[in-house]
């Protein structure tokens, strides 16, 4: 009895952790390609292109600014339009759905494999409201190894931004970069702001380079 409450509140505590440490950084992926000048005071000015960014308002307006605040800490400099820009920088940004996962805990599962006292399969199943009929035992609902046992499930949601930084005059380009995450939140104001810093760390970095980068994620505003 000691063993089994041992082992789950061990499962529920790696569980806690594994939350815990999701909740706080969010591990990327960062693809970049780029030609960009070194800044002399080039102006730039951002533009909603693709996924959720082409709705535009509020929502597009904060994002872009995390944007333009990291091209400023670069040395370049916002424009009032596009038309008065040096550089268009195209920002789009999106998540999916969520896809269900599941986990198996180790701890739940076989305790005499190998047959003994009670043959070969006693313990190679057991149904979390008991043994079946007329069983050995029946833990239903006070089970000790209903949390954190057998089979759990949790959703993975899938994020990505896209930047492109453009010439205004020629179209030249001069960034290319992609950012994707996968995590256990779907809050666009914990996913996007990370997937940013991610796409500017290092900025402009080794073209046709891919980086994975863990972001801590930005604390948010009291409410």
């Amino acid at each position: 009895m000691r063993i089994r409450k041992f082992s789950a509140a061990l499962a529920i505590g790696a569980a806690a952790i594994a939350l815990s440490a999701c909740a706080e950084s969010i591990n990327t992926t960062v693809s970049r390609y780029q030609a960009m000048p070194a800044p002399q005071g080039q102006t730039f000015y951002v533009v909603p292109a693709g996924g959720m960014a082409n709705n535009g308002g509020l929502e597009f307006q904060r994002y872009a600014g995390i944007v333009a605040q990291q091209l400023q800490a670069r040395g370049y400099q916002p424009a009032s339009d596009p038309k008065s820009a040096n550089m268009v920088v195209q920002f789009g940004y999106g998540i999916d759905r969520g896809q269900v996962r599941y986990t198996s805990d180790p701890f739940y599962g076989p305790r005499y494999p190998y047959g003994g006292f009670y043959g070969p399969y006693w313990g190679l199943y057991r149904p979390r409201f008991g043994w079946g009929f007329g069983g050995a035992y029946s833990w239903g609902w006070d089970d000790p190894l209903w949390y954190g046992g057998g089979v759990d499930s949790y959703v993975e949601y899938h994020s990505q931004i896209d930047l492109h930084i453009r010439q205004a005059v020629t179209n030249a380009p001069l960034f290319d970069g992609r950012a994707q995450a996968r995590s256990e939140t779907n809050r666009l104001d914990v996913v996007i702001p990370s997937l940013v810093d991610a796409m500017f760390t290092g900025f402009p970095g080794r073209s046709g380079e891919t980086v994975k980068i863990t972001i801590p994620t930005r604390p948010q505003p009291r409410s």
